[in-house]
């Protein structure tokens, strides 16, 4: 989010100085595009820029286009297609990682300032927004109601159009403030997850200690977590309380949930105790093969930062679709 929130600094900064600037957005991408839907840059006259499209030759050559166009008069808002393959008989990026993008050059004109400004904003107290780019111009809007993190149509090819959610699109639920939560809050946060955190001792130092999250709630037992924590496919949740009683609590009233992500953290012999109990009491099967347990990748972590590590990873490659 800092990234994007740069980007759109530098295009209001550049408004307010009268130096023309070029909005860089790639608004369509499939397999391994270095350039995913979402990122953009921003290029002025003055030779500043802020953002990327994905880097390499590809952005370089973009680059040089949106400088070549902000020295034209009156330019208008252009989509490219890129495809990163060299056997490709046209729209060649000059990359071979396969792949293939949409890209939007937008001029930045005066009447967009007040939308940009309003972004910037938006972005820098990690409000939630819907942005608009199309043929018609840029806007931006408060709401929350898009049903998709990005929408792109092109029919007809001429009145093409790109919302986007801006802000947090995935929540992080971490129940427990213990010291690997503090660490986990802390990666999670660079990684433009909205942190909700949950814990049943309010006066716990790592508790009081976590400002990485966004909300932190006091519990008076982790069963009020079947009404606290939304469903949907942007919820990601992990357990981390101080005992296997303060897990099972949490977890009974999470398992039924329809969640994107559930992790427990605890050792293997803990989560064998934990699911034969499960089992045994009849719990649905499929509830249990959606849980993650133990949570983290197997890369034998020992300190707090490191078991943060693990579980970003799983849970990135869960987000991701691996």
């Amino acid at each position: 989010m800092k990234r994007a929130l740069a980007t759109w600094q530098l295009l209001s900064e550049s408004l307010r100085r009268g130096v023309p600037a070029m909005l860089l957005y790639v608004v369509q991408s499939t397999g391994s595009s270095p350039g995913r839907q979402g990122f953009l840059m921003a290029v002025n006259a003055a030779g500043e820029m802020q953002g990327s499209i994905g880097g390499g030759i590809m952005e370089h050559k973009f680059v040089q286009l949106a400088r070549e166009r902000l020295a034209q008069p009156a330019t208008q808002p252009s989509l490219h297609q890129q495809i990163h393959n060299k056997t490709a008989p046209k729209d060649q990026s000059g990359m071979i990682c396969s792949g293939e993008q949409t890209i939007l050059l937008y001029p930045a004109r005066s009447i967009d300032a007040a939308a940009i400004e309003q972004i910037s904003n938006a972005l820098e107290h990690e409000q939630a927004g819907v942005l608009t780019l199309s043929s018609a111009g840029l806007g931006f809007s408060q709401r929350q109601d898009l049903g998709q993190s990005y929408v792109f149509t092109q029919e007809p090819e001429e009145a093409w159009l790109y919302q986007e959610k801006l802000g947090h699109k995935n929540s992080l639920h971490i129940i427990g403030g213990g010291h690997c939560a503090l660490a986990f809050a802390r990666l999670m946060r660079t990684l433009d997850f909205h942190i909700q955190l949950y814990e049943d001792r309010p006066e716990l130092n790592t508790f009081l200690a976590n400002d990485s999250a966004h909300g932190k709630t006091v519990v008076g037992s982790y069963s009020a977590l079947a009404s606290l924590v939304p469903e949907g496919e942007n919820q990601y949740v992990v357990v981390m309380t101080f005992g296997y009683r303060t897990d099972d609590v949490a977890l009974r009233a999470l398992l039924s949930k329809n969640l994107k992500f559930l992790g427990v953290l605890g050792s293997q012999k803990k989560i064998e105790k934990m699911l034969g109990d499960y089992q045994a009491e009849g719990i649905p099967p499929e509830q249990l093969e959606r849980l993650h347990a133990p949570v983290g990748l197997p890369i034998k972590s020992q300190t707090p930062e490191e078991i943060a590590i693990s579980i970003a990873a799983q849970l990135i490659a869960v987000k991701n679709g691996l």
